[in-house]
């Protein structure tokens, strides 16, 4: 049965990753806004976004590869902060908030997901 994802800590802290890079993106520079400004907010909200329709589905197959989607995303927030930490947009603090929120959301997901996959592999052993 489809459940909520909010009562998820990696959704939670998910949707903590996408409001810290909101907040850091704020302060890029103006021609950056349909760059590197877009391409990070848009990664982030990918994160807890696929998180809950993962949630949403109707089996756990289904649930790991949302997870598995929202783990690619958290790399290209990481990739995307690299970026911008080279090119001197926002404040150091900030992109080293973010990307440790993107670390700890991307060893979250790695967890559930082998997590997961641990109990499909059970119930098919179970099932043999």
């Amino acid at each position: 049965m489809p459940q909520d994802a909010q009562d998820l800590k990696v959704w939670q802290r998910a949707i903590d990753l996408t409001v810290c890079i909101y907040q850091l993106t704020k302060h890029f520079p103006k021609e950056e806004t349909y760059g590197l400004v877009s391409q990070l907010r848009r990664a982030s909200v990918s994160v807890a976004s696929n998180i809950a329709e993962g949630r949403g589905r109707l089996n756990a197959a289904e649930f790991r590869q949302f997870l598995g989607i929202a783990l690619g995303s958290t790399f290209e927030v990481k990739t995307q902060l690299i970026v911008a930490r080279r090119l001197d947009m926002g404040s150091s603090a900030a992109i080293d908030e973010a990307a440790a929120l993107g670390e700890e959301v991307s060893k979250m997901l790695t967890s559930f997901i082998q997590k997961l996959s641990s109990k499909a592999t059970s119930k098919l052993r179970a099932e043999s």
